[in-house]
Protein backbone atom coordinates (compact mmCIF):
# COMPACT_ATOMS: atom_id res chain seq x y z
CA UNK A 1 0.00 0.00 0.00
CA UNK A 2 1.56 3.02 -0.79
CA UNK A 3 0.95 6.24 1.74
CA UNK A 4 -0.21 9.34 0.44
CA UNK A 5 3.06 11.88 0.45
CA UNK A 6 4.79 13.00 -2.37
CA UNK A 7 7.03 10.62 -2.79
CA UNK A 8 5.46 6.71 -3.31
CA UNK A 9 6.47 5.29 0.13
CA UNK A 10 4.63 1.40 0.31
CA UNK A 11 4.23 0.69 3.81
CA UNK A 12 3.46 -2.79 5.14
CA UNK A 13 -0.99 -3.63 5.80
CA UNK A 14 0.87 -3.66 9.22
CA UNK A 15 2.18 -0.05 9.19
CA UNK A 16 -0.42 1.24 7.02
CA UNK A 17 -3.09 0.36 9.23
CA UNK A 18 -1.40 1.55 12.23
CA UNK A 19 -0.83 5.14 10.61
CA UNK A 20 -4.47 4.88 9.43
CA UNK A 21 -5.45 4.94 13.23
CA UNK A 22 -3.23 6.84 15.19
CA UNK A 23 -1.66 3.71 16.57
CA UNK A 24 2.46 4.31 17.51
CA UNK A 25 4.99 3.23 15.06
CA UNK A 26 8.82 3.55 14.53
CA UNK A 27 11.09 3.62 11.82
CA UNK A 28 14.03 1.86 11.60
CA UNK A 29 17.56 2.05 9.36
CA UNK A 30 18.39 -1.00 7.48
CA UNK A 31 22.21 -0.08 7.15
CA UNK A 32 22.86 -2.19 10.16
CA UNK A 33 21.18 -5.23 9.47
CA UNK A 34 22.19 -5.63 6.00
CA UNK A 35 26.13 -6.98 4.60
CA UNK A 36 27.14 -3.12 5.03
CA UNK A 37 26.82 -3.25 8.88
CA UNK A 38 26.87 -5.76 11.21
CA UNK A 39 28.16 -8.90 10.17
CA UNK A 40 26.04 -12.07 10.02
CA UNK A 41 24.68 -13.73 12.16
CA UNK A 42 24.94 -10.56 14.37
CA UNK A 43 23.02 -8.54 11.98
CA UNK A 44 20.34 -10.56 12.17
CA UNK A 45 20.14 -10.86 16.14
CA UNK A 46 19.89 -6.93 16.32
CA UNK A 47 16.86 -6.81 13.88
CA UNK A 48 14.85 -9.27 15.95
CA UNK A 49 15.98 -7.61 19.31
CA UNK A 50 15.17 -3.93 17.80
CA UNK A 51 11.76 -5.68 16.30
CA UNK A 52 10.87 -7.16 19.66
CA UNK A 53 12.02 -3.95 22.00
CA UNK A 54 9.79 -2.31 19.76
CA UNK A 55 6.69 -4.58 20.12
CA UNK A 56 7.10 -4.43 23.67
CA UNK A 57 6.48 -1.21 24.04
CA UNK A 58 3.15 -1.33 22.13
CA UNK A 59 4.37 -0.02 18.97
CA UNK A 60 4.58 -1.19 15.60
CA UNK A 61 7.81 -1.64 13.85
CA UNK A 62 8.31 -0.15 10.06
CA UNK A 63 12.07 -1.17 8.80
CA UNK A 64 12.69 1.67 5.52
CA UNK A 65 14.39 0.13 2.75
CA UNK A 66 14.46 0.32 -1.20
CA UNK A 67 13.42 -2.86 -2.59
CA UNK A 68 13.32 -3.31 -6.59
CA UNK A 69 13.24 0.51 -7.20
CA UNK A 70 10.52 0.96 -4.55
CA UNK A 71 11.18 3.11 -1.31
CA UNK A 72 9.43 1.12 1.63
CA UNK A 73 8.55 1.74 5.08
CA UNK A 74 7.56 -1.32 7.11
CA UNK A 75 9.30 -5.09 5.95
CA UNK A 76 6.92 -8.14 5.66
CA UNK A 77 8.20 -11.08 7.94
CA UNK A 78 9.22 -13.28 4.34
CA UNK A 79 11.35 -9.86 3.43
CA UNK A 80 13.62 -9.60 6.11
CA UNK A 81 15.62 -12.04 4.80
CA UNK A 82 16.31 -9.55 1.38
CA UNK A 83 18.09 -7.00 4.03
CA UNK A 84 20.00 -9.39 6.06
CA UNK A 85 21.62 -9.92 2.89
CA UNK A 86 24.02 -7.92 0.22
CA UNK A 87 22.83 -4.61 -0.50
CA UNK A 88 23.66 -0.41 -1.96
CA UNK A 89 24.18 1.73 0.83
CA UNK A 90 21.19 4.35 -0.01
CA UNK A 91 21.69 7.92 1.69
CA UNK A 92 18.98 10.89 1.07
CA UNK A 93 20.81 11.87 -1.90
CA UNK A 94 21.03 8.14 -3.54
CA UNK A 95 16.62 7.42 -3.42
CA UNK A 96 16.02 9.12 -6.55
CA UNK A 97 18.58 7.01 -8.37
CA UNK A 98 17.57 4.23 -6.57
CA UNK A 99 13.88 4.51 -7.50
CA UNK A 100 15.65 5.61 -11.40
CA UNK A 101 17.61 2.59 -12.06
CA UNK A 102 15.36 0.11 -9.51
CA UNK A 103 18.03 -0.94 -6.86
CA UNK A 104 17.47 -4.49 -6.01
CA UNK A 105 17.87 -3.82 -2.42
CA UNK A 106 19.19 -0.32 -1.25
CA UNK A 107 19.85 -0.37 2.74
CA UNK A 108 18.81 3.34 3.99
CA UNK A 109 21.15 5.37 6.00
CA UNK A 110 19.88 8.16 9.05
CA UNK A 111 19.03 10.22 6.30
CA UNK A 112 17.53 8.12 3.73
CA UNK A 113 15.55 6.78 6.69
CA UNK A 114 14.51 9.70 8.07
CA UNK A 115 13.15 11.20 4.42
CA UNK A 116 11.36 8.00 3.96
CA UNK A 117 9.69 7.92 7.48
CA UNK A 118 8.44 11.68 7.26
CA UNK A 119 7.31 11.19 3.96
CA UNK A 120 5.06 7.96 5.20
CA UNK A 121 3.94 10.46 8.37
CA UNK A 122 6.29 8.45 10.80
CA UNK A 123 7.54 10.30 14.12
CA UNK A 124 10.01 8.43 15.45
CA UNK A 125 12.97 6.37 14.25
CA UNK A 126 15.57 4.77 15.90
CA UNK A 127 19.08 3.93 14.88
CA UNK A 128 22.70 2.73 16.63
CA UNK A 129 24.66 6.08 16.32
CA UNK A 130 24.51 8.81 13.92
CA UNK A 131 27.05 10.53 11.43
CA UNK A 132 28.57 14.25 12.75
CA UNK A 133 31.52 16.46 11.51
CA UNK A 134 35.10 14.50 10.67
CA UNK A 135 37.97 15.50 12.42
CA UNK A 136 39.66 18.00 10.00
CA UNK A 137 36.14 19.13 8.20
CA UNK A 138 37.68 22.69 8.35
CA UNK A 139 39.84 21.01 5.37
CA UNK A 140 37.55 18.60 3.81
CA UNK A 141 33.99 19.84 4.26
CA UNK A 142 33.02 16.15 5.39
CA UNK A 143 30.28 16.53 7.71
CA UNK A 144 27.56 13.65 7.40
CA UNK A 145 24.28 14.74 5.71
CA UNK A 146 22.84 13.18 9.33
CA UNK A 147 22.82 16.06 10.54
CA UNK A 148 20.86 18.19 8.23
CA UNK A 149 18.35 15.07 7.49
CA UNK A 150 17.74 15.33 11.44
CA UNK A 151 17.24 18.94 11.58
CA UNK A 152 15.29 18.98 8.23
CA UNK A 153 12.36 16.25 8.71
CA UNK A 154 9.52 16.58 11.54
CA UNK A 155 11.08 13.16 13.13
CA UNK A 156 12.66 12.53 16.56
CA UNK A 157 15.92 10.28 16.13
CA UNK A 158 16.93 8.45 18.67
CA UNK A 159 20.78 7.21 18.99
CA UNK A 160 23.69 6.62 21.60
CA UNK A 161 25.12 9.53 20.18
CA UNK A 162 27.35 9.98 17.29
CA UNK A 163 30.69 8.07 16.44
CA UNK A 164 33.06 8.60 18.85
CA UNK A 165 36.16 8.99 16.58
CA UNK A 166 33.70 12.55 15.02
CA UNK A 167 34.50 16.08 16.04
CA UNK A 168 31.66 16.26 18.56
CA UNK A 169 32.15 19.52 19.69
CA UNK A 170 31.51 20.93 16.01
CA UNK A 171 29.05 18.06 15.70
CA UNK A 172 26.84 19.35 18.45
CA UNK A 173 27.35 22.91 17.19
CA UNK A 174 26.17 21.97 13.88
CA UNK A 175 23.00 20.42 15.27
CA UNK A 176 22.62 23.59 16.92
CA UNK A 177 23.05 26.17 13.86
CA UNK A 178 20.77 24.14 11.90
CA UNK A 179 17.98 24.12 14.68
CA UNK A 180 17.82 20.54 15.99
CA UNK A 181 17.67 20.22 19.50
CA UNK A 182 19.40 17.91 21.36
CA UNK A 183 18.27 15.96 24.72
CA UNK A 184 19.75 13.57 27.09
CA UNK A 185 18.17 10.53 27.65
CA UNK A 186 18.60 10.18 31.64
CA UNK A 187 22.06 12.03 30.95
CA UNK A 188 24.24 15.08 31.33
CA UNK A 189 26.33 14.23 28.67
CA UNK A 190 26.60 13.42 25.02
CA UNK A 191 27.10 9.04 24.70
CA UNK A 192 29.94 7.76 23.11
CA UNK A 193 28.06 5.13 21.07
CA UNK A 194 29.38 1.98 22.52
CA UNK A 195 30.92 3.50 25.61
CA UNK A 196 28.30 5.46 27.68
CA UNK A 197 29.85 9.50 27.95
CA UNK A 198 31.90 11.74 26.54
CA UNK A 199 33.12 14.92 27.69
CA UNK A 200 30.64 16.77 26.04
CA UNK A 201 27.46 18.24 27.84
CA UNK A 202 23.86 17.63 26.02
CA UNK A 203 21.95 20.82 26.11
CA UNK A 204 19.15 19.06 27.93
CA UNK A 205 19.01 16.35 30.48
CA UNK A 206 15.50 14.50 30.12
CA UNK A 207 14.27 12.09 32.81
CA UNK A 208 10.64 11.67 32.14
CA UNK A 209 9.13 9.85 29.27
CA UNK A 210 5.28 12.66 29.23
CA UNK A 211 8.14 15.29 29.36
CA UNK A 212 10.03 14.05 26.56
CA UNK A 213 6.85 13.21 24.55
CA UNK A 214 5.80 17.09 25.13
CA UNK A 215 9.59 18.52 24.05
CA UNK A 216 8.94 15.91 20.96
CA UNK A 217 5.43 17.27 19.76
CA UNK A 218 6.52 20.67 20.12
CA UNK A 219 9.51 20.57 18.00
CA UNK A 220 7.41 18.27 15.00
CA UNK A 221 5.00 21.01 15.41
CA UNK A 222 7.66 23.38 14.15
CA UNK A 223 8.06 20.91 11.29
CA UNK A 224 11.51 19.97 12.27
CA UNK A 225 13.63 17.38 14.22
CA UNK A 226 14.98 16.58 16.85
CA UNK A 227 17.93 14.11 18.60
CA UNK A 228 17.29 12.32 21.43
CA UNK A 229 20.85 10.50 22.74
CA UNK A 230 20.21 7.29 24.71
CA UNK A 231 23.30 6.15 26.54
CA UNK A 232 24.03 2.26 26.26
CA UNK A 233 22.96 0.05 28.63
CA UNK A 234 25.49 -0.26 31.89
CA UNK A 235 25.63 -3.70 31.05
CA UNK A 236 27.01 -3.74 28.19
CA UNK A 237 28.78 -0.70 27.49
CA UNK A 238 32.23 -0.83 26.48
CA UNK A 239 34.89 -0.20 29.32
CA UNK A 240 35.52 3.29 29.30
CA UNK A 241 39.34 3.82 29.62
CA UNK A 242 39.50 0.84 27.19
CA UNK A 243 36.95 2.49 24.61
CA UNK A 244 39.08 5.88 25.15
CA UNK A 245 42.82 4.46 25.04
CA UNK A 246 41.84 2.53 21.91
CA UNK A 247 40.00 5.40 20.06
CA UNK A 248 42.99 7.78 20.94
CA UNK A 249 45.84 5.09 19.29
CA UNK A 250 42.94 4.21 16.20
CA UNK A 251 43.30 8.16 15.48
CA UNK A 252 46.69 8.41 15.74
CA UNK A 253 46.97 5.14 13.32
CA UNK A 254 44.66 6.90 10.97
CA UNK A 255 46.70 10.02 10.70
CA UNK A 256 49.92 8.27 10.64
CA UNK A 257 48.64 5.64 7.06
CA UNK A 258 47.07 8.28 5.70
CA UNK A 259 43.11 7.38 6.49
CA UNK A 260 40.57 9.96 5.49
CA UNK A 261 36.81 10.17 4.81
CA UNK A 262 34.96 7.56 4.59
CA UNK A 263 37.53 4.95 5.36
CA UNK A 264 38.11 6.27 8.94
CA UNK A 265 35.17 4.60 10.48
CA UNK A 266 35.66 0.74 9.47
CA UNK A 267 39.48 1.31 10.55
CA UNK A 268 38.39 3.12 13.68
CA UNK A 269 36.25 0.68 14.60
CA UNK A 270 37.54 -2.43 13.69
CA UNK A 271 40.16 -0.82 16.07
CA UNK A 272 38.14 -0.57 18.51
CA UNK A 273 37.12 -3.97 18.45
CA UNK A 274 40.02 -5.49 18.57
CA UNK A 275 41.13 -3.54 21.52
CA UNK A 276 37.70 -4.57 23.48
CA UNK A 277 37.69 -8.19 22.89
CA UNK A 278 35.30 -8.15 20.22
CA UNK A 279 32.77 -6.82 22.94
CA UNK A 280 32.20 -3.51 20.62
CA UNK A 281 30.02 -5.99 18.61
CA UNK A 282 27.44 -6.91 22.07
CA UNK A 283 27.65 -3.63 22.96
CA UNK A 284 26.26 -2.44 19.01
CA UNK A 285 23.52 -5.06 19.02
CA UNK A 286 22.68 -3.71 23.31
CA UNK A 287 22.36 -0.18 22.03
CA UNK A 288 20.24 -0.38 18.86
CA UNK A 289 17.80 -2.90 21.04
CA UNK A 290 17.69 -0.32 23.90
CA UNK A 291 17.41 3.02 20.95
CA UNK A 292 14.35 0.78 19.66
CA UNK A 293 12.51 0.04 23.04
CA UNK A 294 12.74 4.09 23.93
CA UNK A 295 11.57 4.91 20.44
CA UNK A 296 8.92 2.57 20.92
CA UNK A 297 8.08 4.13 24.04
CA UNK A 298 8.53 7.18 22.54
CA UNK A 299 5.78 6.99 20.28
CA UNK A 300 3.11 5.27 22.09
CA UNK A 301 3.00 8.38 24.56
CA UNK A 302 2.80 10.16 21.73
CA UNK A 303 -0.50 8.80 20.97
CA UNK A 304 -1.43 9.03 23.99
Amino acid sequence: MTAHSPLPINTSAEVAEALASNAPVVALESTVYSNLGLPSPDNETALRRCIEAIRAAGAVPAVTAVFDGELRAGLEESEYERILGEAQKAAERDLPVAIGQKWPVGATTVSASLAIAAAAGIRVFATGGIGGVHRGSETTGDISADLGAIARHGVATISAGAKSFLDLPKTLEALETLGATVLGWQTDVLPAFTARATPYDVPYRIDDLSELAAITSAQLAFGRGLLITNPVPVDDALDQHVHDDALAAALGEADAAGITGAKVTPFVLGRIADASGGASVPANISLVANNAGLAGKLAAELCR
